[in-house]
């Protein structure tokens, strides 16, 4: 048998290993409400939303001016962009991080949170 046909044998054996993989085991991560996340940005995020969510004062007066409300807080924690740039600085016993994101009227937003071990604080809201 030549190289060519090996490697196309080999190929075909590939393909069809991955879409065995891709179809089954994704089903069963579906089913089981997993997701992989390994990306920085990806990771970040994550981490964000598994904790317990707390508002400050200037930021729970940002929420009560109605140009943004708390599903567009969500909304940017679940699809925003971390700013690594400005993120991870130690401010006290937490972590500052920048997200950036967008309202449900397409109004660019940027959230600037703390990050302690068990809780997240939403410290102000720029447009």
């Amino acid at each position: 048998m030549k190289f060519y046909q090996r490697l196309a044998f080999f190929l075909f054996g590939l393909l069809l290993g991955v879409i065995f993989l891709v179809y089954f085991l994704g089903a069963k991560a579906e089913s089981r409400g997993v997701t992989f996340c390994y990306l920085p940005n990806c990771r970040v995020l994550k981490d964000l939303r598994s904790k317990p969510f707390y508002y400050s004062e200037k930021a729970s007066e940002i929420l009560a001016e109605k140009w943004i409300d708390s599903v567009d807080v969500k909304n940017t924690l679940l699809h925003g962009d971390v700013v690594f740039s400005e993120s991870n600085i130690k401010i006290g016993s937490g972590k500052k991080y920048v997200v950036k994101g967008q309202t449900s009227t397409k109004v660019p937003i940027q959230l600037e949170l703390i990050n302690y071990e068990s809780k997240v604080e939403l410290i102000t809201i720029k447009k």
